[in-house]
């Protein structure tokens, strides 16, 4: 288990680190935001990001600045002088309430928070993170941080079987299950956002959207690996999806 543990270890502190190299946790939110991942084979512990830490932003962490904690918000182990995130209620609720999901983001993503703050209800205006925001999301209605049980449960139950909620002038929290799943919803959230900014200032708050027919129908459309002119090359490598921004990402986090 030990070896699986530093795996994990190892994935929370790119997927951090991603955070910062995708703009999510830069300058004034150096410090602020972090992820999670459940323990292979022990679900009821998870590793995050610590607090404490000598050099404590999201864009320096490494392996041994992960803790552990258990879905009760308690540390289980982590360096010296390290302890749980602030908001280590936000993961250990939404794990304990959600089985299905293996991974939980929280980060303070200007273009959300702004759109929060607004009460305007983000609608798609582009392809990148459309299913997020095809049925508005739900919104935790507090800018306090997260901190007791009590507020973990109400925020758990505002996200419910959601992949995404925001959090009132606050940031946000997406969740999948994986870490590159979780973190991907968190990055196409803002991107979402941030064009929903620009239709905003453009045409005023009842600007256009994708209409539901069109998402619809492209649900329906055949995946790339069904196609009959792709099966046979995407069968034989072995690709299913496109997981190009999410390569690039890890890979300029493995450089930090």
């Amino acid at each position: 288990m030990s070896s699986d543990l530093d795996s994990v270890k190892h994935d929370v502190a790119i997927a951090n680190r991603v955070l910062s190299v995708a703009g999510l946790a830069a300058g004034a939110l150096a410090s602020l935001g972090h992820v999670s991942m459940r323990v292979p084979g022990e679900p009821d512990k998870f590793v995050v990001k610590g607090r404490g830490l000598a050099f404590d932003v999201l864009g320096a962490v490494r392996d041994e600045d992960m803790v552990v904690c258990d879905l009760d918000g308690f540390l289980i182990e982590g360096p010296k002088g390290a302890t749980q995130p602030n908001e280590v209620m936000i993961h250990s609720s939404i794990l304990r309430a959600r089985p299905d999901v293996t991974s939980v983001v929280h980060v303070h993503p200007r273009y959300a928070v702004v759109l929060s703050t607004l009460g305007h209800t983000m609608r798609p205006v582009a392809r990148e993170g459309m299913p997020l925001v095809r049925e508005p999301l739900p919104v935790y209605p507090n800018v306090a941080l997260v901190t007791t049980q009590e507020e973990g449960t109400e925020l758990a139950n505002v996200l419910g079987t959601r992949q995404a909620a925001l959090l009132f002038g606050h940031g946000a929290v997406t969740v999948g299950t994986d870490l590159e799943d979780a973190v991907m919803n968190m990055v196409n959230l803002e991107e979402q956002a941030k064009m929903n900014w620009y239709a905003y200032c453009a045409a005023g708050p009842d600007h256009a959207r994708i209409p539901e027919e069109m998402i619809q129908a492209e649900r329906n459309k055949p995946r790339f690996d069904d196609l009959p002119h792709m099966k046979d090359l995407v069968q034989q490598a072995g690709v299913v999806h496109a997981r190009g921004a999410w390569q690039n990402y890890a890979h300029l986090a493995e450089q930090e």
